[in-house]
């Protein structure tokens, strides 16, 4: 395959390595689904060719390695088609096909390393947590912020995040807590850190040498996870197995940082956050293929309804940050509601992987 750029992606081939940029940075190389739809097959291309021992994928622009899908986009569409009563194939087209990137990439038969570089959050993090090496920089931001907007964490994160330590997941899953390298690497999220400074040499090297010889070179000390000194309270206050349960025992701790916690859960979802926490319950004995399913499944649902789009709205429209949820409390949202979330789709339209 021959070097090839778009306009928010590029691809190039260098001594041993295939080589992907994204080229979004004023957009924090938000994910759009025509980077998908070039990614999907360059990364089926390399699979195949000998030449190609290993992916290595970074974000332009210093700031960002992939801030999330582009969800504003898919909002805009999603609104318009409610107001012209005509579906808008841009609503299922790009959960459609950035979920089967995520599996593509999670069952990909060569090592790809991901630099998380920045910000890497929601569809940045389907795009590096299934493959197998992930490198952090002093500079990066992780999160899964999905509650926070009326969805849930998606791209796979109802197989990764029940696999964390503890209750890790449940908590990173519905808080959407941003968390730095040295947390990064003791949970595992990251598989090494290399200061930011160093990664042009480091991307040099990946085009000559195998990337678990390289990486182990370059890997250094993080310095103190801060989470640690957390884990224990977050065991106990997200043990619970509801979002009542969770609010009971961040309330009974009573500490200032678990009063915050609440705070800041109190303003999310109500809805998003039985569905994600569900989502994390079920997701611990699937497979990454199941779990993707599943995921489909409940994203079609949350387009059918109007947190999503509040959400949109108050975080990345018009910024008041006062998103009004319908149902706006957790005793309102029925068991019947979270449960339709799982539900197979009544038109049969699944998830499907190709190989």
């Amino acid at each position: 395959m021959t070097d090839r750029s778009f306009d928010e992606i590029a691809f190039k081939r260098a001594g041993i390595a295939g080589q992907v940029v994204f080229t979004r940075p004023k957009a924090l190389n938000a994910l759009t689904l025509g980077m998908i739809q070039a990614l999907a097959p360059t990364l089926a291309d390399w699979a195949k060719d000998n030449a190609v021992r290993q992916i290595v994928q970074w974000g332009d622009g210093g700031k960002a390695f992939c801030a999330g899908g582009d969800v504003r986009a898919v909002c805009e569409a999603g609104l318009a088609a409610k107001k012209g009563g005509k579906a808008d194939p841009l609503i299922r087209d790009f959960f459609f096909e950035e979920y089967r990137l995520n599996r593509q990439i999670a069952r990909f038969p060569k090592p790809i390393v991901s630099i998380i570089d920045g910000i890497t959050m929601g569809g940045g993090v389907g795009l590096s947590i299934h493959g197998r090496y992930r490198v952090a920089t002093e500079r990066t931001l992780f999160a899964m912020p999905e509650s926070a907007i009326g969805l849930f964490p998606d791209v796979g994160g109802g197989y990764f995040l029940p696999r964390l330590k503890g209750r890790m997941g449940a908590f990173l899953g519905l808080t959407g807590e941003r968390l730095k390298a040295a947390d990064l690497v003791h949970l595992g999220i990251a598989t090494h850190y290399v200061d930011s400074v160093r990664v042009p040499d480091l991307i040099k090297a990946l085009e000559t040498e195998a990337a678990d010889v390289v990486l182990a070179r370059f890997h250094s000390d993080p310095g103190a996870a801060p989470i640690v000194a957390r884990e224990a309270i977050i065991d106990r206050c997200f043990a619970p197995v509801s979002v009542e349960g969770i609010f009971a025992a961040l309330d009974k701790e009573g500490q200032e940082w678990t009063v915050k916690l609440a705070d800041r859960l109190r303003k999310m979802s109500p809805t998003s956050l039985k569905v994600s926490l569900l989502q994390i319950e079920k997701g611990a004995a699937l497979s990454i293929e199941d779990a993707l399913r599943m995921e489909f499944r409940m994203v079609r649902r949350a387009m059918e309804g109007d947190d999503f789009y509040e959400g949109i709205r108050a975080v990345l429209i018009d910024k008041d940050h006062a998103p009004k949820w319908k149902p706006a409390t957790l005793a309102e949202v029925s068991d019947a509601a979270v449960q339709r979330y799982f539900a197979p789709m009544p038109d049969g339209d699944e998830l499907v992987f190709v190989d």
